[in-house]
C-alpha cells in the first residue's frame, strides 16, 4: 500500500497511529523518511481523539520498520486499541492556539516508556476538559430552568386556550341550534310579525371570543413578566460573573429592595403613588381577567373590578370556576392594598400629631415676638410682654429653644401671672439651624430676643454670637430688630460688629451690677427702677408732637398733663436721643418727644396750664463725704463695679471685698478683667477672706461700720437660682443679727436685765433698727424670694433676673430706648437721683407739681416723681400735676440729673 503525501484519508473512519519516538539519531532519520506527512485539513476536518491503553503492552515499533507493517497488523492491535475524545473547544487560545476539531489517535500498548510521556500529556488535557465541562454544566442546569419555565408558561397558556376555544364552540353551536329552532318555529307560525318578535334579543348580541381569549392571555402575561424580567437579569448577572473575582457580589434581591427603599425615602410622594399606580394596576388586570372569563363587558368587568377590590365580599356571586378563581385572586389583591392603605393613613396621622406634639410644625404668623433659648428669666420676660401688650387685646409670642415642646408648657402653665390674652406658642428646634428659624418665621417677627444662657458666660456669649450669625443669614431677612442678652461686657463689641444696626445688646451683669452701686449710693432707688422699667406703672416712650415744633424745651415740660417729658430725640442729629437737654432748646421739624407714661395711647399735649413762677431757693449741697463699702462674694464682673465705685464715691473712700476667692489670686483676676488697681482714683481695696455664710467669719468684720453692704450672687452659685439666694438670704440674716447685738441700745437693755426676747416681732424689730444705721443690697435671683425681703423690712434687694428681663421686653418694645438705658447707667452723662425736697421748697409750703418741676430746671434738672415721707413706695409720674399740695421737708423727690 503505498503512502501519497497528497493523498487525503478519510475523515471519519481512519484512525492514526503515533509511534514511540525514535532513540537514535538513525532510527529518528528513518522513522522521518518512511513516515506520512499529515494534512493540516485533514485534522480540522475530523474530531480529535487521544487513545491510551491503561493495560501494559509487549508492541513496540523498530525503527526500521516500514508503514506498511503496522498497517498490514492494525488488525491483530484492534482488540487493544482505546479511542478517547477530547472536546479542546472553541477558543483557540485555550489550547495552544489550534482550532482542529477533532481528531483521532491510536496509541500502541507496546509503547513502553514512551507511553507516559504522551500519558502525562493527555492527563493534563483530560483534567482540563473535566473543568470545562463543569463550568459548561452549570450554564446549562441554569438554562435548563429557564427553558423548562418558559415551557410550563407555553403549555398552560395552550391548555387555556384549547379549554376556552371549545368552550366557545359549544357556546356557538348552542347559539347555532337555537337560531335552527326559531327559524323552525317561524316556518310553523302564520303571522310574519310574531315570528320577528319572537326572536329572542339576546342571540342579537354575541361576544367577540377571541378578544375575551386575547384579554385573558394578556393579563397573565402581564403578571407573568415581572416575574421573568427577574429570572433573566438574575441569569445574565450569574452569567457575567467572572471566575477569577473572589470578592462578595450583592445579590439582585438586595439591589432590588435598596433601589425601592432609596425611591420611597427620597421622594415624599412615593408612598401614596405607589399604592395608586398598584390599585390601578389591579383593577386592569382584574377586569381583564374578568373579560375573558365572563360574558360581561369590559366597562362592567372593570368596575366589577373595583368593587371586588373595594369590597372582599362581593366576590360570593360570582359563578363558575373560573370567575370564582379570578374573583378570589382580586379581593386578596384589594385585602392587601386596603392593608397598606390604611398602614399609610394610619403613619400619617401619626407623624402629623408626633409632630404637633414635638412643636415641629411652622409657625403661621406675623408681627410676633420670638424668643430664642430657654432660661430662667423666661417667666419675667412672658410678663412683661404680657402687660405690653394688653392694650392691644394680647399678642403673638413664640418660644424657640432645644426642649420638648411639652415640657416648655408644662413650666409656662406653671407660671403665676396672668398672659392678659397674649397667646405663647412653643416650638422645639435649635436656633442655630435656619431650617428650624424658618419654621417659626424669623423673618416677619417685630422683635428677636436672644437670652443668655445660665452657666458659663464665655460659652453663653458664644452661643449668642452664633445665634445672631444665623439670623444674619436667613435669605428673606429679617423685617424686626435683635435683642441679645449678652453675660460679658467684652464681648458686646463683637456681637454688634458681626449684627450690625439690627442688634441691641443688654449686658445683664454690667446692668445689675451699676444698678446695685446706685442703690447702694441712694437707698431705694431699685424699687424705682423697678418701676420705670416694668410695665406694669409707668416707662419710657417716644413719640412725635408736630404741634410742638418750635416750642422751647422748658414749656415742653409742663404740656403734657399725663406724662412727663425728659428727652429730645434730635432729627439733625441723626436721631440721637439727648436725656436733660437745656430748656432754651426749640424743638426742630423731625424732633421726638422722650417723656415717661403709663402706655403709649394715654397721654398727648394739651394748652398751658397756669404756672406761677417760683423763685429760687439757694442751697448749697453738701459735699460727698467718704464712704466704706463692703461687698461680699466674687462676680464675673467684680472689675467693673470697682471702676465704677471709683467714679461715684468721694475720694479716700474704702471698699472692703470679703468672699472665698484667695487674695494671692484677686489681683490676678481683676487685672485679667481689665483693672489697674494702681488707676484708682477715689478709693483703696481691703482684702478680707471667708465664707459670707459662717457666722465667725463675719464676726471678724466692723459690720457696724459701713455705710452699705452689696451681697453679691456669688460665681460659685449663680447657676442656680435658688441656691445662690438661700445663700444670700443667710448673709443678710447673719450681717443684720450681728448689727444688732452690736448697737448702743442694745447694751443699755442687756444691763438693764431686759433679754431680747425670742418673739419674731422683736427679732425682726432689732434688724430693722439696725437697717437704719447701714444699707444692704442684696442680689435676688428667683422672684419669689423677694416676699421674704419685702415683708421683712430688713433690706433693699436689686431683683437682678426681673429687672434684666423689663430692660430686654423694654428694647424689644421699642429699640430706642435702649440708647436712655444706656446712658442711665453709664458713668457719665445723667443718672436717676433721689433728692432732699429741701433743694425745691420751703417747710409748709404749697406748690403745684408743675412748679416744682420748674424749680428743678433752675438746677438742670427733671423732676419725675417723688416720695412722702410717710410713704413707702415713690410716685412716678404723679397725676393732677397741676393741684396745690403741702409740702414737707422729708420727702424726697426722683430727679434725672447729670452724674456729680
Amino acid at each position: 500500500m503505498s503512502l501519497d503525501p497528497d493523498s487525503s484519508p478519510p475523515a471519519t473512519s481512519r484512525d492514526w497511529l503515533f509511534q514511540s519516538p525514535p532513540l537514535t539519531h538513525s532510527a529518528h532519520h528513518h522513522r522521518h523518511s518512511s513516515t506520512r506527512s499529515f494534512s493540516t485539513n485533514n485534522l480540522r476536518r475530523t474530531r480529535r481523539t487521544f487513545v491510551s491503553d491503561p493495560k501494559p503492552s509487549s508492541f513496540q515499533t523498530s525503527p526500521s520498520l516500514s508503514v506498511s507493517a503496522p498497517m498490514r497488523d492494525s488488525r491483530s492491535f484492534g482488540g487493544l486499541r482505546r479511542r478517547i475524545e477530547f472536546d479542546r473547544g472553541r477558543s483557540s487560545g485555550r489550547y495552544g492556539g489550534e482550532r482542529d476539531s477533532g481528531r483521532e489517535v491510536e496509541v500502541s500498548s507496546d509503547s513502553g516508556g514512551n507511553t507516559e510521556e504522551y500519558g502525562g500529556v493527555l492527563g493534563e488535557k483530560v483534567a482540563y476538559g473535566k473543568k470545562f465541562d463543569g463550568f459548561g454544566g452549570g450554564r446549562l442546569k441554569v438554562r435548563w430552568q429557564l427553558g423548562c419555565l418558559i415551557a410550563i408558561f407555553f403549555t398552560l397558556s395552550s391548555l387555556l386556550h384549547k379549554n376556552f376555544s371549545l368552550h366557545n364552540q359549544v357556546i356557538d353551536l348552542q347559539d347555532h341550534i337555537s337560531k335552527l329552532n326559531v327559524r323552525l318555529r317561524a316556518c310553523n307560525l302564520s303571522d310574519p310579525v310574531d315570528i320577528i318578535n319572537s326572536i329572542p334579543h339576546d342571540s342579537v348580541y354575541l361576544p367577540n371570543k377571541s378578544l375575551k381569549i386575547s384579554a385573558l392571555i394578556v393579563s397573565l402575561t402581564i403578571l407573568s413578566l415581572p416575574f421573568l424580567f427577574f429570572k433573566y437579569f438574575h441569569h445574565v448577572l450569574k452569567s457575567r460573573r467572572s471566575p477569577n473575582n473572589t470578592a462578595e457580589e450583592v445579590s439582585l434581591n438586595k439591589q432590588i429592595a435598596y433601589r425601592v427603599d432609596v425611591f420611597l425615602s427620597v421622594h415624599p410622594y412615593a408612598k401614596p403613588m405607589s399604592l395608586l399606580v398598584a390599585t390601578l394596576l389591579l383593577i386592569c388586570l382584574g377586569g381583564l381577567a374578568l373579560f375573558g372569563v365572563t360574558e360581561d363587558s369590559l366597562t362592567d368587568c372593570l368596575w366589577l373590578s373595583w368593587t371586588y377590590v373595594a369590597d372582599s365580599g362581593n366576590h360570593t356571586n360570582s359563578e363558575g370556576i373560573g370567575p370564582r378563581l379570578v374573583s378570589v385572586s382580586i379581593s386578596f389583591g384589594g385585602m392587601l392594598i386596603f392593608a397598606m392603605m390604611l398602614g399609610l393613613v394610619s403613619d400619617a396621622i401619626s407623624e402629623k400629631l408626633d409632630s404637633l406634639r414635638k412643636g415641629r410644625s411652622e409657625v403661621v404668623e406675623q408681627n410676633h415676638t420670638l424668643i430664642l433659648w430657654w432660661s430662667d428669666k423666661l417667666g419675667s420676660l412672658l410678663n412683661q410682654l404680657s402687660i405690653a401688650n394688653e392694650n392691644w387685646g394680647g399678642g403673638i409670642v413664640v418660644v424657640m429653644a432645644e426642649r420638648d415642646k411639652e415640657e416648655m408648657e408644662l413650666d409656662i402653665a406653671k407660671m403665676e401671672f396672668d398672659f392678659r390674652g397674649t397667646s405663647v406658642i412653643c416650638r422645639s428646634g435649635s436656633p442655630l439651624i435656619l431650617a428650624d428659624l424658618k419654621k417659626v418665621s424669623v423673618s416677619k417677627a417685630r422683635a428677636i430676643i436672644v437670652l443668655a444662657d445660665d452657666g458659663n458666660a464665655d460659652q453663653s456669649d458664644a452661643r449668642a454670637l452664633r445665634t445672631v450669625l444665623s439670623l444674619t443669614g436667613v435669605k428673606e431677612g429679617l423685617r424686626g430688630h435683635i435683642v441679645v442678652e449678652l453675660s460679658d461686657l467684652d464681648n458686646e463689641v463683637l456681637v454688634k460688629l458681626v449684627g450690625g444696626d439690627l442688634v441691641e445688646t443688654v449686658v445683664a451683669h454690667d446692668v445689675i451690677g451699676r444698678l446695685m452701686i446706685q442703690c447702694a449710693r441712694q437707698p431705694g432707688l431699685a424699687q424705682i427702677w423697678a418701676d420705670i422699667l416694668g410695665f406694669e406703672n409707668c416707662e419710657f416712650y417716644i413719640k412725635r408732637w408736630p404741634q410742638l415744633d418750635g416750642m422751647q424745651f422748658e414749656d415742653v415740660l409742663i404740656s403734657f398733663p399725663d406724662a412727663i417729658p425728659c428727652g429730645v430725640k434730635v432729627a439733625s442729629y441723626g436721631g440721637k436721643i439727648i436725656l436733660n437737654p437745656d430748656e432754651s432748646y426749640v424743638l426742630q421739624e423731625g424732633d421726638e418727644i422722650l417723656v415717661i407714661a403709663e402706655d403709649d395711647d394715654t397721654y398727648s399735649p394739651s394748652t398751658f396750664p397756669t404756672v406761677k413762677e417760683a423763685p429760687f431757693i439757694d442751697i448749697t449741697r453738701p459735699a460727698r463725704k467718704p464712704q466704706k463699702i463692703l461687698l461680699c462674694g466674687w462676680r464675673r464682673d467684680i472689675d467693673d463695679m470697682i471702676a465704677v465705685l471709683d467714679a461715684f464715691l468721694a475720694p479716700g473712700s474704702e471698699l472692703w471685698m470679703f468672699n472665698e476667692v484667695l487674695e494671692n489670686e484677686r489681683e490676678k483676676k481683676l487685672i485679667d478683667g481689665g483693672l489697674d488697681i494702681t488707676r484708682l482714683v477715689n478709693i483703696s481695696i481691703v482684702n478680707r477672706e471667708g465664707n459670707a455664710v459662717i457666722r465667725r467669719h463675719l464676726e471678724s468684720l466692723p459690720l457696724e461700720s459701713f455705710d452699705s453692704i452689696l451681697i453679691l450672687a456669688d460665681e460659685s452659685v449663680e447657676d442656680s437660682a435658688m441656691q445662690a439666694d438661700s445663700r444670700s438670704l443667710a448673709t443678710l440674716l447673719l450681717i443684720r443679727d450681728i448689727q444688732a447685738k452690736r448697737l448702743p441700745f442694745r447694751e443699755a437693755r442687756v444691763s438693764q436685765g431686759h433679754r431680747g426676747s425670742s418673739s419674731p416681732g422683736s427679732w425682726i424689730g432689732d434688724m430693722q433698727q439696725a437697717s437704719y444705721k447701714s444699707v444692704i443690697i442684696s442680689e435676688i435671683l428667683d422672684p419669689r424670694t423677694k416676699n421674704l425681703l419685702s415683708m421683712s423690712k430688713i433690706s433693699d434687694y436689686v431683683l437682678s433676673n426681673e429687672l434684666v428681663s423689663m430692660a430686654l421686653a423694654m428694647v424689644a418694645e421699642d429699640r430706642q430706648i435702649n440708647d436712655v438705658l444706656e446712658e442711665l447707667f453709664a458713668e457719665e452723662g445723667n443718672e436717676m437721683h433721689i433728692r432732699q425736697a429741701d433743694l425745691y421748697i420751703r417747710e409748709g409750703e404749697e406748690l403745684s407739681f408743675y412748679e416744682v418741676l420748674l424749680r428743678a430746671r433752675q438746677r438742670r434738672e427733671i423732676v419725675i416723681g417723688y416720695r412722702l415721707a410717710n410713704a413707702e413706695k415713690a410716685v412716678i409720674n404723679p397725676p393732677a400735676k397741676n393741684e396745690q399740695r403741702r409740702w414737707s421737708v422729708k420727702d424726697v423727690f426722683v430727679v434725672i440729673a447729670e452724674k456729680e
